[in-house]
């Protein structure tokens, strides 16, 4: 498989994420303009409150028009171009007064094919399980992992799983549990033949003993069930030595555009 087709399922899945869990979410609106997605919320979380390329045929007269300020009382969005296939939309970005926000807020898209690796449980602490949510209980475990161990506000964690998702055949909600007691999160959404891994996170007090290499691979293992045969992520600077190890390698950059005055 070539760069540009790994780069293209990586973005398909984000794109197929974002918009899922936005139709499950009253306080986010999904516009499409020709080629390009915007989605937009007062939620302290840019992915929700941004603009991306959604197609290689869109032109930055859409973009602009998806990232227009006419909503009152909202900030201009963040603008997220893939460095390379997006080049043509700069030059229309800048000129209306978005800056690029430099190397920090680069995500990196990573991809990892094959993934058959990936799917082998690692050697974990006695007492560990991961279990699928399907009830609103472990609908709350997950909720209550994702704001300790992202250390966001608790509206994130609601308003990116809501209980809507329980019935999208696509999206797979997990909580690891030690001993117990909910440690470890994780999301996983399939479009085609991509796994998307999503919302890998552990509390403070478990981290550095591989919950989350298990909860990943236990959300890749469920996407090879289901007819996968890629996994893809966005990861953070901090995480993407993590997932290099496993497999994953970045194989696309989303550089973000900020109003050059100050908003967004």
């Amino acid at each position: 498989m070539t760069l540009p087709d790994r780069a293209a399922l990586e973005h398909e899945n984000w794109v197929a994420y974002l918009t899922g869990v936005a139709t499950c979410t009253p306080t986010v609106e999904i516009r499409r303009i020709g080629g390009v997605l915007s989605l937009r919320s007062s939620m302290p979380f840019d992915w929700f409150d941004q603009v991306l390329a959604e197609r290689d045929d869109a032109t930055a007269s859409d973009l602009l028009a998806a990232a227009g300020l006419e909503l009152p009382g909202i900030d201009g969005p963040i603008v997220r171009l893939r460095d390379g296939a997006d080049d043509h939309l700069i030059g229309g970005v800048t000129k209306a007064g978005w800056r690029a926000a430099g190397a920090a807020a680069v995500t990196p898209g990573m991809v990892a094919f094959p993934i058959d690796h990936l799917a082998a449980p690692p050697r974990m602490p006695a007492g560990f399980e991961v279990r699928r949510v399907a009830d609103t209980a472990g609908l709350e475990d997950h909720r209550a992992v994702v704001t300790e161990g992202f250390a966001v506000p608790r509206r994130v964690a609601v308003e990116t799983s809501g209980p809507g998702l329980l019935d999208i055949p696509e999206c797979s909600l997990y909580v690891g549990y030690q001993d117990g007691r909910p440690v470890t999160s994780g999301m996983g959404w399939r479009s085609g033949r991509t796994i998307g891994v999503y919302a890998i996170a552990t509390v403070p007090a478990a981290r550095r003993r591989g919950h989350g290499e298990a909860m990943t691979a236990r959300v890749v293992a469920d996407g090879i069930r289901a007819g996968c045969d890629v996994a893809a992520l966005q990861a953070s600077e901090a995480g993407r030595p993590i997932y290099e190890r496993l497999g994953f390698r970045v194989d696309v950059r989303y550089d973000a555009y900020l109003r050059s005055d100050g908003r967004g």
